[in-house]
């Protein structure tokens, strides 16, 4: 008689300590021939497969005995066959509906068929009742397990794409995968300068050789997912709630921050396969409509769409346009080299003295945070000393935990925030005096990332570029004009105003633009 096999390892541990699928197999069919069974099929169920994976191979089993009459089910014991009551019942409705269908639960010592006696079906249901159980107490484990990985700050399962899992058992951590990771990170800064669609982002890392676990290309959706995930920078994600993390963070608050504002309000530009240097960048100053820029033979022109019934209609050569923007790159530089040098030395030493500062504030930071957790522990033996009830120990352990989960919240953006801004001042002088080179000598996507950072509005007055500059450019073009402008001796000029000026611009910026800036331009 035909008979097929239900084979199924309950934990991991048990698969990893010899006792695996292939074992479980062989068992069966050694007892399939000793009462004179063929095995038809073998059904195989891992642990690591999902509920939904493991209910489909349940119910392929079930469809496969109908198709081909089989009557004999063997398995090794009831937790392996059937963990729900809707399995139970699925397995009693097929032996009820034929005389000659059996299940043979072989550790079990139990044979259940449409006669069974009652003693057996007893037998048969108080198992069941308890491979439930031992579900739902395991369900119940699981959770108190991952609740005690979030506590201590790590994501209770596997990482997000950039990130690799090392450790033993019971100390795993994530950390930072070398290869993958600084392409994540790229995606990120790319992302930010609002250059690129999320189509046009997923072809451009896929060149770049970025994959996911499986080897695949990223899809816009698993795209989309990435760049708002915020485990990198540094928290986690988990049923809704978000976290601080202690592992590493991949990008700064600041550079995720600003891709969320891209990503939601979609300000990233649609895919094309043309992008203009000014595309998207210029708008007509009468109607408020984007400059349009398309070639010509051979040249680029761009003119107002007209859609708003707008009189301005010329046509205006993109390299005469580009021209106009030069020049107002040119604007930021200090012409005198022994103020611009003085400048820089003065703003790196403002960086030392508040790196200082930094690190007492920090150690401030570290009192009051050990201080709650003094003040933890006394409430604790309050409360196994009868001093204070169960529900005022758990009122003021909440509202502790709270208050340093704040402090230790501040430490991080300390730590992560700190040195990157004292650092982004002068980068921020230092890319606004290399600007017109930069700008003179960058490829077109380059230029477009310098536009994006430096410029608040283009607009296209009668022909003529009109450029409003973000701060603190804004105050660096002002205070150069001042200097570049001014009669007295070098020394005597204004840079002390200029440097006040650059710490108090560059103060309101977002850091997460010139993150990219600093890889991208000055760097590259």
């Amino acid at each position: 008689m035909k008979a097929v096999t239900y084979c199924r390892v309950s934990s991991k541990e048990q698969e990893e300590s010899g006792y695996s699928l292939p074992a479980q197999e062989k068992f069966l069919r050694e007892y399939a021939e000793r009462h004179s069974f063929e095995v038809s099929k073998v059904f195989s169920v891992a642990e690591s497969a999902s509920g939904v994976k493991q209910r489909q191979i349940f119910a392929e089993m079930m469809a496969y005995m109908q198709k081909h009459a089989i009557k004999i089910l063997i398995c090794e014991k009831v937790d392996r066959l059937s963990r729900n009551f809707k399995d139970a019942v699925e397995i009693d409705e097929w032996i009820q509906s034929d005389e000659e269908r059996q299940v043979h639960l072989v550790k079990d010592s139990l044979v259940m068929h449409k006669n069974s006696r009652s003693q057996e079906k007893l037998n048969w249901g108080v198992r069941i009742i308890f491979a439930k159980n031992y579900i739902d107490n395991l369900s119940e484990e699981v959770k108190k397990g991952q609740a005690e990985k979030i506590r201590q700050g790590w994501l209770p399962t596997k990482p997000p794409l950039g990130y690799k899992t090392t450790g033993e058992k019971g100390r795993k951590v994530h950390v930072i995968d070398s290869e993958k990771g600084s392409l994540v990170r790229e995606m990120f800064e790319l992302y930010s300068t609002g250059q690129y669609s999320i189509r046009k982002l997923c072809l451009v890392m896929k060149e770049k050789g970025l994959r996911t676990g499986l080897g695949n290309a990223l899809v816009k959706s698993r795209m989309a997912e990435i760049l708002g995930d915020p485990f990198y920078y540094g928290a986690m994600r988990w049923n809704g709630e978000t976290y601080e993390a202690k592992h590493e963070p991949l990008i700064s608050r600041g550079l995720f921050d600003e891709v969320q504002r891209i990503l939601h309000k979609g300000s990233a530009p649609l895919y094309s396969k043309h992008l203009h240097t000014l595309k998207g960048f210029v708008k007509c100053a009468e109607c408020g409509g984007l400059v349009t820029w398309e070639e010509k033979k051979g040249i680029v022109y761009g003119h107002c769409n007209s859609y708003r019934k707008c009189t301005k209609r010329p046509w205006y050569k993109e390299a005469e346009v580009v021209s106009q923007l030069a020049g107002v790159f040119e604007k930021l530089v200090i012409k005198s080299k022994r103020i611009r040098e003085w400048l820089r030395e003065t703003l790196r030493e403002s960086n030392r003295s508040e790196g200082e500062m930094r690190q007492t504030k920090l150690a401030a930071l570290q009192g009051q945070i050990d201080r709650i957790g003094l003040k933890l522990d006394r409430a604790y033996e309050d409360r196994l000393d009868g001093r204070i009830s169960a529900e005022a120990y758990d009122k003021k352990a909440k509202e502790l935990e709270h208050e340093r989960c704040e402090l230790q919240a501040e430490v991080a953006r300390q730590h992560n925030t700190g040195d990157e801004t004292r650092e982004l001042r002068v980068e921020i002088y230092n890319l606004s005096q290399a600007a017109p080179e930069i700008f003179k000598n960058a490829s077109p996507e380059k230029r477009r990332t310098l536009v994006g950072l430096v410029f608040e509005k283009l607009e296209m007055v009668d022909g003529a570029l009109v450029a409003t500059l973000k701060e603190p450019f804004a105050a660096l073009e002002k205070a150069a004009r001042e200097t570049n402008s001014s009669k007295m001796p070098e020394l005597f000029a204004s840079p002390t105003r200029i440097l006040e000026l650059v710490e108090n611009g560059s103060k309101e910026e977002e850091t997460a633009d010139f993150d990219f800036a600093r890889s991208t331009l000055l760097r590259g």
